[in-house]
């Protein structure tokens, strides 16, 4: 006979997290499956951990809402739970004369999102800023941050618990039969198959979104995305931090470019590249450095190559492929395809740490 519990999320990386503590904490009954032994194993677990102030996308868009709104609640959220950030500020900067159009370009747009306090800077301006920088102008962003990401998945975590959330680990989830207002959800593997009912079904499996919606019956076929891995590798700055800001170059189709981050202990890096791939796999090909050296270097001119050592890599599930231009964040509820009480989410990559609040928020009000 099935277990019967009011919403059922499936994985518990941020957006699985922080969507079952907002449904906890509307007074849902909720447990979290996940075929991992522990919270943010995937996606979340290997990111640049920046709280990005909503510069990029297209007005209107989910991403550009999401972001804006998560960036303001994230750090609320980490000011009330004492998680360490800095708001370090970010420079983006246009390297040649033929980029500065384009960098007022991203200024208006950044402005129509509701991104306020934003600079243009003068090369002159950017260079006072930060000595060891290279650019024909650039834009200063002051509420951009850095934090402990790691440590707000574990608040996520305790916060959903507290409110009376159940988590399955190691538990992948099998399939789900939509029956009226009822999901029968089938977990396990073999004969250890476990059957869970329930009346809320949230799919925010990260990579694996589209094999899991695929699972889910009467989801019309029509409406689960393509998915492409783009791999992202990061490589270290073995030396003092160059810059004390995070420093960005324009966006480009594939990502926003290898850029200049650092942690919570002023360690720098650079990161990440877009390659992509067929499988996730999250080994950095030292290979790469001279590439690397050589799109740094239009920014950074006096960085040695040796400098740069192989960190780590992390794979991001886009719907767009190579070439094409970004794609929004896809949170599909009733409207999209019909099945009440469930929730879908696709191509949840950058800024979805940012907006992981927000977009929590989004999704307990799809599930009411």
């Amino acid at each position: 006979m099935a277990n019967t519990v009011e919403c059922v999320v499936i994985g518990a990386g941020v957006i699985g997290l922080a969507t079952a503590r907002g449904l906890a904490k509307s007074g849902r009954e909720v447990l979290v499956i996940e075929n991992a032994d522990d919270i943010g194993k995937g996606i979340s677990a290997r990111s640049s951990e920046v709280i990005h102030a909503g510069l990029y996308y297209p007005k209107n868009s989910l991403k550009a809402e999401l972001c804006t709104r998560g960036r303001r609640f994230l750090y609320d959220y980490l000011k009330d739970k004492g998680i360490a950030f800095k708001t370090v500020g970010k420079l983006v900067v246009a390297v040649t004369d033929d980029e500065v159009n384009d960098l007022k370009n991203l200024h208006a747009r950044a402005v129509g999102n509701g991104v306020t306090k934003l600079e243009s800077m003068s090369a002159e301006r950017a260079r006072a800023l930060e000595p060891k920088l290279q650019c024909s102008a650039a834009l200063f962003s002051p509420v951009t941050g850095i934090f402990d990401s790691h440590a707000y998945l574990a608040a996520l975590r305790a916060d959903a618990e507290d409110a009376g959330v159940t988590f399955a680990f190691q538990t992948p989830f099998r399939s789900a039969k939509a029956t009226g207002m009822t999901f029968h959800v089938k977990t396990g593997l073999g004969k250890s198959a476990d059957n869970v009912q329930c009346q809320a079904l949230v799919n925010a499996a990260g990579m694996n979104a589209q094999s899991v919606a695929s699972r889910i019956s009467r989801v019309p076929e029509n409406t689960i995305p393509p998915r492409h891995l783009s791999k992202g590798s990061y490589f270290s700055f073995a030396e003092p931090a160059p810059f004390s800001h995070l420093i960005y170059p324009l966006p480009s189709s594939d990502g926003l470019g290898i850029h200049f981050t650092m942690d919570m202990a002023g360690q720098g890096r650079f990161g990440p590249d877009a390659e992509w791939v067929d499988e996730a796999n999250y080994d950095v090909d030292p290979e790469k450095r001279e590439a690397f050296y050589q799109a740094i270097a239009t920014y950074f001119p006096t960085l040695r190559a040796r400098s740069l050592k192989p960190a780590y890599a992390g794979v991001r599930a886009k719907i767009q492929g190579p070439g094409e231009p970004p794609a929004d964040f896809i949170i599909h509820g009733m409207k999209d395809h019909g099945l009440r009480g469930l929730v879908n989410l696709y191509g949840i990559e950058s800024p979805g740490l940012t907006a992981s609040l927000a977009i929590a928020d989004y999704v307990v009000a799809l599930c009411k």
